[in-house]
Parts: C-alpha cells; structure tokens; sequence
C-alpha cells in the first residue's frame, strides 16, 4: 500500500520538536505570543475572474488556498507564550490538508489507521452530556493520533471537561472560517457571537471571507471510547509513540 505524505515530508524539523508549557503538552496547531497578526492592507480584486477581496501585496502561493484569501500570522512556535486554545492559521491548514495530528504534528496515517480499518481519529470537546460527533459534521477540528488523545482528556483543561470521539472514513474538503469582509465598504464583519464565520465552497460570499481555518466534512463517521480503542491496539500488539520532547 502506497502511504500518504509523513510528517517529516510536511512539516520542517522546527516545527515537528515537541514544546510543553507548565507541564502541559503545547499542540503543533497553538498559537506563541510571538506569532503576531500581520494586517496587509485589504483590496477589492479579481482571483481567477471571482471578485472577492485581496491584499494589496498579494503572493498567491502565500496567501491563497482553494480560492480564499489567508489571514497572515508570523511563524514563531515555541517563541513567548503558548495559547493552549489558540489556533495558527497555516499549521492549522497543514494538519487539516495532511490529516497531521494536531497535538504533535505526525502524519495519521499510521499503524492505527490502518487497525482501524483505514479510518482517522478525530477528537473532540463535547458541549454537553452525551454529545457524539456525527455524520456530515463539519470541523476545524483536525485528527489526532491515539496517543495525543488519551494524553488530551486528562490533561488538557479545554478536553478534560468533556469530550466526545470517532473514527472516521473520510474527511472531505468543504470550506473555510474566518472573517467576512462587507463587499461595498470592504470593512469587516463580525458575527453577533464575534466567532468566526464558516462558508462552504461555492457560496457567494466565500470570496469575501479572510480564512483562518480550513474546513472538512466528516464522513463514514463511528462514535468510540478511546480507552477500547487503546485495548485493541495493545490486543493487536501496536505500541504507542511517545513524541520526543524540548526538553522544556
């Protein structure tokens, strides 16, 4: 069988080093203090005869991904302080178009994938009791290896509280999140909850959204618990890597 793209073939040896914090295990997709915004400043312009808006210093290869226009932010991981809960726009969208774990940045086609029936694990904070990722569901939320998540719910404060978990068949491209840009003024637009707004491919306002996380669609999707899926790869003989570290 022909493996998809490693991590080490994706991802630069600086970004693949392990970082913690406090204790706690900083995810390949956080965002450092050091990272800054960068604010190009934002035209009307034309990408592949669509108007949409653009960046006055526009580098397609940079900036533009499926026809959307990336928010900047300067690379700088393990640089300050982590944001557990942040997300950085390009590591978010490596992991997501690579199916990389988010915690430590390893490619997820691996030896549970394929106990798994070629299936991808996908992790989750679940917002009530009972919660399960279901079929269809749309994320930012890209997979993680088994490892990264059984060390996830007890350790990290946003999982721990609770958390839901599946195996996946397929995670399909669908769209972007980010924020909108009003088409006449080209001021941009916040939700009423300021969270960012989610446009699919196709929509008539997806060329005015500056994108900050790539959305996929879930399918063929399986509800599980992770401490059976851990016993059934112990049963298989298949032991867990641990990431090496920084040392910090």
């Amino acid at each position: 069988m022909n493996m998809p793209a490693t991590a080490d073939s994706v991802l630069p040896a600086r970004d693949r080093v392990q970082h913690y914090w406090k204790g706690l295990h900083v995810p390949i997709i956080a965002t450092w203090s050091h990272e800054t915004v960068i604010h190009p400043q934002v035209i009307r312009a034309s990408y592949r005869g669509v108007w949409g808006i653009g960046y006055i210093d526009e580098l397609e290869v940079a900036d533009r991904r499926h026809g959307a226009l990336w928010v900047r932010r300067a690379v700088a991981r393990g640089k300050g302080v982590p944001a557990l809960a942040g997300v950085h726009p390009m590591r978010q969208r490596q992991a997501m178009g690579h199916l990389l774990c988010q915690v430590c940045g390893n490619s997820t086609f691996d030896e549970h994938w394929q106990l798994w029936g070629e299936r991808h694990l996908f992790l989750m904070r679940a917002l009530e009791p009972g919660q399960v990722i279901s079929e269809g569901e749309t994320t930012d939320s890209p997979p993680v290896c088994l490892s990264c998540a059984l060390e996830s719910v007890e350790t990290c404060p946003h999982i721990r509280q609770g958390w839901t978990a599946a195996l996946v068949k397929d995670a399909r491209p669908w769209g972007v999140a980010g924020v909108l840009h009003d088409p006449a003024t080209l001021q941009p637009e916040m939700s009423p909850q300021k969270r960012l707004i989610e446009r699919p491919f196709g929509h008539e306002e997806y060329a005015w959204i500056n994108a900050a996380r790539e959305l996929v669609q879930l399918e063929g999707v399986t509800p599980v618990g992770l401490h059976e899926l851990d016993a059934e790869a112990r049963s298989a003989g298949i032991k867990i890597t641990i990431a090496s570290t920084d040392g910090g």
